[in-house]
């Protein structure tokens, strides 16, 4: 593990992303806390202040569902105006630059996408909390039609008009499979990268935290950048415990 002062890695962190052909980022919730959204597991953050609802007690309550939607507009009425940060746009600068093929999150706040990095090009593994789905026939629905049911019903979480399935937000909940397909295409991100970068994950979210692991096995440089210290941090080429959006400033409009 190479843990230099911040001048020092941050110049190291510019020489491994000039000498790197393909550079995977994998994102956290501390990307994201500079743009005014708290993470999950520090103290005050989301989780802290509401235990999560798990995905079997959405499905089998009304009164669940009622209260997953309560939550998700009032963290929506909080936290919706967040624009990307200086470590979202610092990435969209590298993918514009072709050193970034794809973006790998936790993240379901929208802000790589809204930084500039086209949609296809971000593979969220734990979803997308700004539309929904229908459990059942994958029907798209906007917030706003659900909201606009749900004051209509007092409160009310709508079914699907379509097929009478419950709709969700695009997210993944505790107890509810990863999505297959953004699990594969971040294995075979990581697979294809000679630079790993994880940014602003606690890496103890399993098996999404196995891919900074995976691309030190397989030859890439491991780069950790996140304010608390990590699991994998003696195995890492270099570690900047420090603020994201400082450490990566630098690369903006490269």
């Amino acid at each position: 593990m190479n843990t230099p002062e911040l001048g020092d890695a941050m110049a190291s962190l510019q020489c491994l992303v000039e000498d790197a052909g393909i550079i995977v980022p994998f994102t956290g919730a501390g990307i994201s806390t500079e743009c005014g959204i708290p993470d999950f597991r520090s103290p005050g953050g989301l989780w802290t202040k509401n235990r999560p609802i798990p995905f079997e007690e959405f499905l089998g309550s009304q009164e669940a569902r009622n209260e997953s939607w309560r939550r998700r507009f009032a963290m929506g009425d909080e936290f919706g105006g967040a624009k990307p940060g200086r470590g979202h746009r610092a990435l969209a600068s590298l993918y514009r630059a072709g050193k970034v093929p794809a973006v790998v999150t936790q993240n379901i706040d929208n802000l790589h996408q809204a930084s500039g990095i086209a949609p296809e090009h971000v593979v969220e593994l734990h979803g997308n909390t700004t539309y929904a789905l229908c459990l059942d026939c994958s029907a798209r629905y906007e917030l706003g039609w659900v909201r606009q049911r749900m004051d209509d019903a007092n409160g009310c979480a709508p079914d699907c008009p379509a097929c009478g399935g419950y709709i969700k937000t695009a997210t993944v909940s505790f107890g509810q499979a990863m999505p297959d397909a953004a699990m594969r295409r971040a294995q075979d991100l990581t697979l294809s990268c000679d630079l790993f970068l994880a940014i602003g994950s606690s890496l103890q979210v399993w098996p999404a935290a196995g891919f900074p692991l995976m691309a030190k096995r397989n030859g890439a440089r491991l780069v950790i950048i996140n304010r608390e210290p990590t699991e994998f941090d003696d195995v890492a080429d270099l570690v900047a415990r420090a603020d994201i959006g400082t450490v990566l400033e630098p690369f903006i409009g490269r």
